[in-house]
């Protein structure tokens, strides 16, 4: 399958307030973002035109400046504005849109307080994050050996660039092993995340899911959440050890990029996708059929 590459395409990006030729959306090497990691960034399923969770994003995307000690130079309103027009310059129906935001290359440094703030908005058209294959059939997983960092080690709540090198990492060395994903402990040894979705297990009848206190609160974990417990389903947020590993009868995903995917495998131990799994991702669809309906 050929691919085509993300810097030579055609279309348009938003960049610093107007939309550029895609080609032409480029920035400097000594920019600080990429030498310092002083970046922060979005990731967003568009459905039918219109980004699923945009005002939940957009606000994450605020705050995630915020944690890293800059504002992002947009109101809600802004980033509203330049969205619909990134979606509609590239008339991207079913995509994923990249808002992105990072300090310039006015200084070299770790030190960057006057750097200029930048902030662009890329759209195209993007398949599932897993393969159909993969979807299909269900996700397999390796443990990982990075762990996520502890909250006063990193700016563990914040979508920020620097903290998904070990993501990158994690999923490298899980492909390489024949597996879609890794699976991360936390800084003490207990059940985190994938390296871009939230975990759930089903254990005697509940769903549980680890407490968000050193990874992201996914949106789309946060709205499986909600729609489950508005059905009558104990969904319990709690530290979760390998003992509760060992013990689940099913194991499935959230995250933006899969949504809703059910776990058939990590390491040699293999699980079935089962009615905790059918339950969420029937719940999670119809929701965004609905929103999708609206729109």
């Amino acid at each position: 399958m050929s691919v085509i590459p993300f810097d030579d395409r055609d279309g348009f990006i938003w960049y610093d307030g107007r939309l550029v030729p895609w080609r032409e959306a480029k920035l400097h090497v000594l920019n600080h973002g990429l030498h310092y990691a002083s970046c922060v960034f979005e990731g967003e399923r568009v459905y039918n035109g219109s980004v699923f969770h945009l005002e939940d994003h957009n606000e994450r995307l605020l705050n995630s400046a915020r944690i890293l000690g800059f504002e992002v130079p947009a109101s809600m309103d802004d980033l509203t504005k330049a969205t619909q027009e990134v979606i509609s310059s590239n008339k991207i129906v079913d995509g994923y849109i990249r808002p992105i935001a990072w300090r310039g290359a006015e200084q070299m440094g770790v030190s960057a307080q006057e750097n200029k703030i930048h902030l662009a908005l890329a759209c195209w058209d993007w398949p599932a994050y897993f393969s159909p294959e993969a979807r299909a059939k269900g996700i397999r997983m390796l443990w990982s050996r990075w762990a996520r960092p502890a909250p006063h080690t990193a700016p563990v709540h914040a979508k920020a660039s620097g903290l998904y090198m070990i993501c990158t990492m994690a999923k490298h060395e899980a492909e390489a092993q024949g597996c879609d994903d890794a699976l991360m402990l936390d800084w003490r040894g207990n059940l985190a995340e994938g390296t871009g979705a939230n975990l759930f297990l089903a254990i005697n009848g509940e769903l549980h899911t680890p407490t968000p206190d050193c990874f992201l609160n996914g949106i789309t974990r946060q709205r499986v959440i909600d729609l489950l417990r508005g059905e009558g389903v104990t969904v319990i947020e709690a530290t979760l050890r390998y003992a509760d590993f060992l013990a689940a009868d099913e194991i499935f995903s959230t995250g933006n990029f899969a949504k809703v995917a059910p776990v058939i495998r990590i390491d040699d131990r293999q699980l079935t996708p089962g009615p905790f799994y059918a339950r969420a991702r029937k719940l999670y669809w119809d929701f965004a059929h609905a929103v999708k309906l609206a729109a």
